[in-house]
């Protein structure tokens, strides 16, 4: 069996042959990019971070750590979990990259959510 290859990119970064299936997982599409000029295979709202957590974590590279474990948190809810568990199957299938808009995508949702498919969660 192969090991699960997940990516993490900028929505606005150009599509490559290693990226597999590219999928967006943010709430709502990112303002300023037009839904024409981006390569996307799918789109996962459902698993994006609660609004709270969204605005509570601002992007804060010292609030990293606190709010993957929360996050990771929001993921065991059923509604993301059932969406977490399509996304697995995706991956198993052959690389996934997760989109996201965030300037930082280490830093990001895909990067906790890029864990938590690998396993590394």
């Amino acid at each position: 069996m192969q090991p699960t290859v997940v990516r993490v990119a900028r929505l606005a970064d150009p599509a490559g042959p290693a990226d597999g299936t590219r999928v967006l997982v943010e709430r709502l599409w990112p303002r300023g990019t037009a839904r024409t000029a981006v390569v996307l295979d799918g789109w996962y709202r459902q698993l994006a971070p609660s609004d709270e957590l969204r605005t509570w974590y601002g992007h804060d590279p010292d609030r990293f750590a606190e709010f993957a474990e929360r996050y990771r948190a929001e993921l065991r809810e059923p509604d993301r979990a059932a969406a977490l568990e399509r996304l697995r199957e995706l991956a198993r299938g052959g690389p996934v990259t997760l989109l996201t808009a965030s300037g930082s995508p280490s830093i990001s949702q895909a990067a906790v959510l890029a864990d938590v498919l690998t396993g590394e969660a």
